[in-house]
């Protein structure tokens, strides 16, 4: 875990980035409780905003102007104040996001090895990534290029060896350190 947040940035919110399956969703749920935040997913306002979902989205349109109404989503999320963001796995590749979220978010990378976001998302049929010949390898090959933008984030934490609410109570501590300013 490593923790490298500038002092002067006011944290309103925690921004949770991660790989598919590394439990940004429930973990996000359970942070929001425990803290009485508001609860957003980012695919969740795209799939309500389009009425479409991601899968449609991605075969419809292509995953480049999936990207394009995910950057639109992050930029409306400036203004918003006790809210646990989860994101898109893909998210944090575009700079313009990473660096939007920190503006305002303790921004929080959930991290599990390749093995484990297989085992977690084997059998989930609603994720286009998955829809390769041979998934397990698109993971790995997904996993590698997109861990540079994820060590970007201000908390790295592994979740394959934690229950979800012991990454929550993790990320409520981080916050609440950081928020504090200590």
């Amino acid at each position: 875990m490593t923790r490298a947040v500038n002092n002067d940035r006011h944290l309103a919110n925690i921004a949770l980035i991660g790989f598919m399956g590394t439990g940004k969703t429930s973990v996000g749920r359970l942070v929001a409780d425990l803290l009485r935040f508001d609860y957003l997913d980012t695919d969740e306002v795209i799939q309500s905003g389009t009425g479409r979902t991601i899968a449609e989205i991605f075969q419809n349109d292509g995953e480049t102007a999936f990207r394009t109404l995910e950057g639109k989503v992050v930029q409306e999320l400036t203004g918003r104040k006790r809210t646990v963001i989860a994101t898109g796995g893909g998210l944090p590749v575009n700079p313009e996001n990473l660096t939007s979220l920190k503006t305002h978010s303790l921004v929080v990378c959930l991290w599990s090895s390749p093995e484990k976001i297989w085992e977690r998302v084997r059998h989930q049929s609603h994720r286009p990534l998955l829809l390769d010949k041979n998934p397990q390898t698109k993971i790995s090959e997904l996993l590698a290029a997109r861990e540079p933008f994820y060590k970007q984030a201000d908390v790295l934490l592994n979740t394959d060896l934690r229950s979800l609410r012991e990454v929550a109570v993790q990320v409520v501590h981080q916050f609440r350190l950081e928020a504090s300013g200590q």
